[in-house]
């Protein structure tokens, strides 16, 4: 492996030994800063920035409304928060000075910055607070993250107390607020661009992403590359960052992860994000590889127990056991990332590492499950079979698939098979899979979800949740989850989603496979750059050197 510098950077520093990563420190010590060796800084200058960016066209372009990570990644440049979340997991001040929270958890006030403009020229007030956050809850925007990170249901509404001060009402306590109105979902467009052009921002373009954040989109070419131009007035960043130190962005959007690798290694490119291992020791010495560990949903299973053989929860947990996912994790992911136990993954307050170990790889009691379940005859293939039926789960997957997902697919495949369980498997075009999955006619599905905080488990378990894959619907979790999100003292709600983890670890409704780390290449002509708890670059205090 080369020399590339890993640095091991953690999303709260208080839950550092949980969640110790992932990139082995094969390399030397860290630099004192790549720019060291390349002289001053370029104001003029132009970072390249190269992501996977896969389905941004396809209407993603509104943090507001889409549920893609990649959407809050990209627009973060132009979107601007009420708070910004320290890696401790505290809240610092950013277009509000300052919030109360009333004594019954129900009502945020918060002071705003006076001096805060958005690109168009509009003025950042209560009123465009009320706007951002009326449009994200009302049901003709059609958002599902940011409407559920703004309470769903709980939200009573935003009242104007004055030109900069706002107050944010619930119909019962709603803990997770400050952590939601930190992110790019609970960012502020432009009041105009809401009246004038709101069902384009998801399409999105320049002149219609209009933010007050610390760079203007003045081109966008879909599928090929964004370019954020500096905003000369910005004065109001996350720790009182003035305009960026360089004068334009550029997010060129490269889907196969061996060519981002590959622009970053020779200087096409300043920085790449969504690395995969495999691609870390093909990087030059002068590269520095930083890892960051997703908190909230690792990569996992979705076992559909309203649609086939998933009914059964004998059949759920003989799928989960009949897996060895630490021997898969560990040799397609060259050791890098986790096996996970839980539905929360080690970095996300709450983690309850009783979990581990408690499900374990163990085909021999698989079988005896699925004997238990009835399934004890065998076709001539060796699938199970009861009542003439064979026992098999179709699989529905999200294009496009990155290759080390899919060879852990042929792995969960092959296990399967080897007890008698057939999987079969559909990557579908988002249009296709959304066929599928809105009416819920699958078996299967998977992936990963991003969040600091562990209310995100209500998207996903609720009866009522919007990502509740599963078809869970069960009375004591419902009342489990909406006491989580109510409990003032983290210790409380600590406890309440530990509840939560145990009883998947058993039900089995999702089967969590391995927690991913964000991992990006940034070469020497970089310098300053920070990151958010989900490992996604910030440009506020970065420096760019130009060759």
């Amino acid at each position: 492996m080369p020399a590339s510098t890993v640095r091991r950077l953690l999303p709260l520093a208080a839950l550092a030994a949980a969640s110790a990563l992932l990139l082995s420190a094969c390399a030397g010590p860290a630099s004192d800063g790549p720019n060291d060796a390349q002289g001053a800084a370029d104001p003029n200058g132009e970072l390249v920035w190269a992501i996977e960016g896969a389905n941004l066209a396809a209407g993603h372009m509104d943090p507001q409304i889409s549920q893609l990570d990649v959407s809050g990644m990209v627009q973060r440049q132009v979107l601007d928060s009420l708070v910004f979340q320290e890696a401790d997991g505290s809240f610092s001040p950013w277009l509000a000075t300052d919030w109360t929270v009333s004594e019954d958890g129900t009502t945020y006030t918060f002071r705003l910055r006076d001096d805060v403009t958005f690109h168009d020229g509009e003025p950042f007030d209560a009123a465009a607070v009320k706007a951002n956050f009326d449009r994200i809850i009302d049901p003709d925007t059609v958002s599902a993250q940011a409407a559920s990170m703004l309470g769903g249901d709980y939200y009573a509404g935003t009242e104007v107390l004055g030109e900069y001060e706002v107050a944010v009402s619930f119909t019962q306590p709603y803990a997770p607020f400050l952590q939601a109105a930190s992110t790019a979902q609970l960012g502020f467009w432009s009041p105009k661009v809401l009246e004038e052009a709101g069902d384009q921002l998801k399409a999105g373009g320049p002149g219609i992403n209009v933010g007050t954040g610390p760079f203007v989109l003045t081109e966008y070419t879909p599928d090929q590359e964004l370019v954020y131009s500096r905003n000369d007035d910005y004065a109001w960043g996350p720790h009182g960052d003035d305009a960026a130190a360089f004068e334009t962005l550029r997010v060129q959007i490269l889907p196969e992860a061996s060519v981002r690798a590959g622009v970053v290694g020779s200087g096409e490119a300043d920085l790449a994000s969504n690395i995969p291992p495999n691609q870390v020791a093909t990087l030059p010495d002068d590269v520095e590889v930083e890892a960051i560990e997703y908190p909230g949903l690792p990569y996992s299973l979705f076992l559909n127990e309203k649609h086939g053989v998933f009914a059964d929860e004998k059949v759920r947990q003989a799928f989960a056991r009949a897996i060895d996912i630490d021997t898969a994790v560990e040799e397609i992911f060259y050791g890098q990332f986790p096996r996970a136990w839980s539905v929360l993954s080690a970095s996300t307050p709450g983690y309850d590492a009783a979990v581990e170990g408690t499900w374990a790889f163990d085909q021999d009691v698989a079988n005896t499950l699925l004997d238990e379940a009835g399934w004890t005859e065998r076709g001539d293939d060796g699938i199970r079979m009861k009542d003439g039926e064979r026992l098999t789960a179709d699989w529905i997957a999200w294009t496009p698939v990155p290759d080390d997902r899919t060879a852990l697919a042929n792995v969960v495949q092959s296990d399967l098979a080897e007890v008698g369980f057939e999987i079969t498997r559909d990557v579908l075009e988002p249009a296709a899979y959304n066929e599928r999955y809105g009416p819920k006619t699958f078996d299967i599905t998977d992936w990963g979800f991003s969040g600091v905080d562990a209310d995100l488990l209500r998207n996903h378990l609720h009866s009522e949740g919007f990502q509740n894959a599963s078809q869970v619907s069960n009375a004591e979790i419902d009342a489990l989850l909406e006491e989580g999100l109510a409990a003032q003292q983290q210790a409380d709600r600590d406890a309440v989603y530990q509840q939560v983890q145990e009883w998947n670890a058993a039900y089995t409704a999702i089967v969590p496979l391995y927690t991913p780390s964000l991992i990006t290449a940034v070469g020497a002509t970089v310098d300053g750059l920070t990151y958010d708890l989900y490992g996604r670059p910030l440009f506020y205090e970065a420096t760019v050197t130009t060759p």
